[in-house]
């Protein structure tokens, strides 16, 4: 019964993180437009998921994540993911997608070490930063890999004067990153510290 119990808390905990991914689209703050690229907070649920619940939930909350992020691609609501569709829909799958869950499990891997081997309240917004951190690491760096050489990035290259990857990546990032940093550090800690308090409970 007992196991039973746990069972139904942990789906019902899950499926109230995927709801919120899914407002936080509908309603647009899960995605703001900013240039070509779109500023994410959706990290955020991942963050607190990954924390709390480990890291097969931060992978799936990571995938659903990015599933919205390839809906948008298909749909044409983000016109740099649309583009990379054009080129190549695998690789397009691939930067949306499998990276983002990559990124949703490391989460958890990272936020289940801290605790092992860290006291206090500051596991939970180290482990938080890095869902934003490794979001943009991956999703960048995918991006450069796959699509650096397009005519697509390398007018984006143009258009910003970078001369190379690790260029093309900060001046595109730039003060947008820094803000989805600090909000899913600051949000998803403050948020995985209560309700890691009250699930134990």
């Amino acid at each position: 019964m007992n196991k039973r119990n746990s069972s139904v808390k942990f789906m019902t905990q899950l499926s109230l993180l995927i709801a919120v991914e899914i407002v936080m689209k509908l309603i647009g703050l899960g995605m703001v437009p900013i240039g070509p690229l779109k500023m994410s907070f959706l990290t955020v649920p991942v963050a607190i998921g990954a924390v709390v619940l480990g890291p097969s939930t931060g992978a799936i909350l990571g995938f659903v994540f990015g599933i919205i992020s390839f809906y948008d691609a298909l749909s044409g609501a983000s016109v740099m993911t649309s583009t990379f569709l054009s080129i190549s829909p695998v690789h397009t799958f691939i930067l949306c997608v499998v990276t983002r869950t990559i990124m949703g499990w490391l989460v958890g891997m990272i936020a289940q070490g801290l605790k092992k081997g860290m006291k206090g309240n500051a596991r939970y917004f180290i482990a938080s930063f890095f869902a934003p951190f490794l979001n943009t690491v991956f999703f960048m760096g995918y991006i450069c890999i796959a699509f650096y050489n397009t005519d697509y990035v390398q007018a984006l290259c143009s258009s910003l004067g970078a001369t190379n990857p690790l260029m093309f990546v900060v001046l595109l990032v730039g003060l947008q990153g820094l803000i989805e940093v600090l909000a899913c550090t600051i949000v998803g800690g403050a948020c995985s510290k209560g309700i890691d308090v009250v699930v134990n409970k």
